[in-house]
């Protein structure tokens, strides 16, 4: 009996279809991860910079960071320089002023402080150095050289932050920060409008501090912008303007109150 003579062809195709069943695994390996990170947003490394934070809100950026630590640093030393207008302020103005401070900083320090809790963000539990220098210059005046010390350094320090709301306001890819910057957008005006109504902000001090950014330099001796004489020894400061309409967008701070009468 005779073998089988072998079928031609065989042994060539088994070696070609191995070969061809490797490449195909090869490029499946290759092809796969870019296949399945294309229908995923801002998920490849270089997306987004090492600063910047994932979060479910939205990225959250180094500047939304600062934004949030230095709305709770301005609640630290703003609230106790607020209750200390309520009671030192000579003028209804600046105790109205010291008011707004409370209501508005309380409010803003509770939402920062629920934002960022929600982001997983630590946050400082006391002021900066320079916030305690302005604190304790506060404290070391009295009477009418009080009121110019606390309106002008406040309207400076309210200045200052007003720039870093509106560039977080439209910068910001995190819906958290962007609500918070629009309850901090609200009260920091409304703060400024008042302490600019008590009459004792020194606006060339405001303006040239924020040219030099620096530390506040001391407040010129007399009212920056004097009020109509008044018959009699008592000068009562000018009236606060109403508060604004509320938005129908976001939650505004608490509202203000008229000074009680004297």
């Amino acid at each position: 009996m005779r073998p089988r003579p072998p079928v031609k062809g065989r042994g060539v195709f088994s070696g070609t279809g191995l070969i061809v069943m490797c490449l195909a695994a090869t490029l499946a390996a290759l092809v796969f991860p870019v296949w399945s990170y294309t229908d995923r947003p801002e998920t490849t490394p270089n997306v987004l910079s090492a600063h910047t934070l994932r979060t479910s809100y939205g990225p959250l950026s180094a500047l939304d960071q600062d934004f949030l630590t230095k709305v709770r640093l301005a609640g630290l030393w703003e609230l106790p320089a607020g209750r200390q207008a309520q009671s030192k302020g000579t003028t209804a103005a600046v105790r109205t002023a010291g008011r707004h401070l409370v209501e508005g900083h309380r409010f803003l320090d509770e939402r920062v402080r629920d934002v960022a809790g929600r982001l997983h963000l630590d946050l400082p539990d006391e002021p900066n150095e320079q916030q305690r220098q302005w604190l304790d210059r506060l404290g070391r005046t009295q009477g009418a050289e009080y009121d110019r010390e606390f309106a002008t350094i406040l309207r400076l320090a309210h200045g200052k932050v007003f720039t870093v709301v509106a560039q977080v306001r439209a910068s910001t890819r995190n819906s958290l920060v962007r609500e918070l910057a629009d309850d901090a957008n609200t009260t920091v005006l409304d703060h400024i409008r008042v302490l600019e109504a008590t009459g004792y902000v020194d606006f060339d001090a405001v303006a040239r501090d924020l040219a030099g950014d620096s530390a506040p330099p001391a407040a010129v001796p007399g009212p920056a912008v004097p009020g109509p004489a008044v018959p009699g020894p008592a000068v009562p400061g000018p009236a606060v303007p109403p508060p604004a309409s509320p938005s129908p967008y976001y939650t505004l701070p608490p509202p203000a109150y008229s000074p009680p009468p004297d």
